[in-house]
């Protein structure tokens, strides 16, 4: 990929744009502006159509906030049914093209996330 560390910043990240999309239409846009790896951060731009998954949104961020406090099954478990939600609908969109898995948080114009570019295995059996 040909993207290098230099200390805790990605080079060749910072200043891009990934979208994220819902089959070919647009939700919103981040302009990455800092990294801290595995997560890069940055601004949000949202598109009119983000406000219809907006609410998933706000509920994970809410569920891994409160999860800073807990470590019980059914607080996890509830995590990953919203997040589910989101990464079964939703698609991010690097610079270089679609990501298969990612972790996308969005809080008012700010979003931080990570992705793989190999899908994620599920160890749950």
């Amino acid at each position: 990929m040909g993207r290098w560390r230099k200390g805790k910043v990605f080079v060749g990240w910072v200043g891009g744009v990934w979208r994220l999309q819902r089959g070919d239409e647009l939700l919103g846009e981040v302009l990455v502006e800092d990294g801290d790896f595995p997560w890069l951060s940055g601004r949000f731009r949202p598109q009119p159509a983000f406000a219809e998954v907006k609410p998933l949104f706000d509920e994970e961020l809410a569920l891994t906030e409160a999860l800073a406090d807990s470590d019980s099954a059914e607080d996890v478990e509830a995590w990953e049914r919203v997040y589910e939600r989101i990464a079964g609908a939703l698609t991010l969109v690097a610079p270089h093209g679609p990501v298969p898995e990612f972790l996308l948080h969005v809080q008012g114009d700010e979003a931080w996330f990570r992705w793989s570019d190999e899908p994620f295995t599920d160890d749950r059996g």
